[in-house]
């Protein structure tokens, strides 16, 4: 495989926003002049929509249940600024692993040499990160990723799911694993929230790649069925995703972390929940003195 071709994953917890920030981070990088792909590796196979106007495509799953022999062109759509999309999809209801789809889409790709012949820069799986087990470990355990990064707000679900995540990571470090990029801090509108994240990654070793706040823009983009990049460019959420781009596409140094036990994780979230109430109580107080 080309050397020049970078691969990284993004994961997080189901709900979080996974999905909606790779999304634009590939449109960003298409339309600065990148060759990119994005492999959705949710079984719900809604990764790459809001890059091809809300529309779904057939999944490598589907397609090889269908017929046995399967070209290039019938798991690979060009979206928005010629980003190419792929969804690995997921098995039958009820029947198999969830994430034997990463597993049999990375192979397929493989064998029809996807990543040469299209000349990539960069090639992102969006992986759910719920569970860092199985088919979805695969980016992580077989080293296909170079680059993991994981989206979180400041909720303790989707901390819980981020130091999951960095459990695998160092699991794996030793034998050719890929290694922890840093956070995506999303949906981060007060301070409060940021210094939450920042405990955190101060506490596992790792850092933050960039906030990102929740904003209404992405909801009116997501409605069109389209990403922030496209629906609306000039927006300041759009000005936040290129620069996450960028960051994303020049990142080179990535280590491994350093996550807490479940003991610590919990102390932490109770310390976190105290400090929270007191600030909760302290506003209230100021603002029934009419401060």
């Amino acid at each position: 495989m080309s050397s020049k071709i970078k691969q990284i994953a993004i994961y997080g917890k189901g709900g979080i926003g996974k999905s909606t920030t790779t999304s634009n981070i590939s449109a960003a990088l298409a339309l600065a002049g990148h060759r990119v792909m994005q492999v959705g590796c949710d079984p719900k196979s809604d990764s790459t929509n809001t890059l091809r106007g809300g529309r779904y495509i057939p999944t490598v799953l589907e397609t090889l249940r269908e017929k046995s022999k399967v070209t290039l062109e019938e798991v690979v759509y060009q979206g928005f600024g010629g980003v190419y999309c792929v969804e690995a999809g997921g098995p039958a209801p009820g029947v198999g692993c969830a994430g034997r789809g990463i597993i049999t889409a990375v192979e397929l790709l493989k064998q029809l040499h996807v990543f040469e012949y299209l000349e990539l820069d960069m090639v992102i799986f969006d992986v759910l990160g719920d569970v860092v087990c199985g088919g979805f470990a695969t980016p992580i355990r077989e080293g296909i990723a170079e680059h993991v990064f994981t989206v979180s707000s400041a909720d303790f679900m989707a901390i819980y799911a981020a130091n999951n995540l960095f459990r695998g990571i160092q699991k794996y470090s030793n034998s050719g694993g890929a290694l922890l990029g840093g956070v995506i801090a999303n949906s981060i509108n007060a301070s409060y929230q940021r210094e939450l994240v920042n405990d955190f990654v101060r506490r596992t070793k790792t850092g933050v790649v960039e906030y990102v706040p929740r904003s209404i823009t992405v909801t009116q983009s997501e409605l069109q069925g389209k990403t922030t990049i496209e629906a609306a460019p000039e927006s300041e959420q759009a000005a936040i995703y290129r620069g996450l781009a960028d960051r994303i596409y020049e990142h080179n140094a990535s280590r491994v972390p350093e996550p807490l036990n479940d003991k610590d994780l919990r102390a932490w979230a109770g310390q976190w929940a105290a400090d929270i109430l007191k600030l909760e109580t302290e506003s209230t107080s100021l603002v029934g003195a009419g401060v």
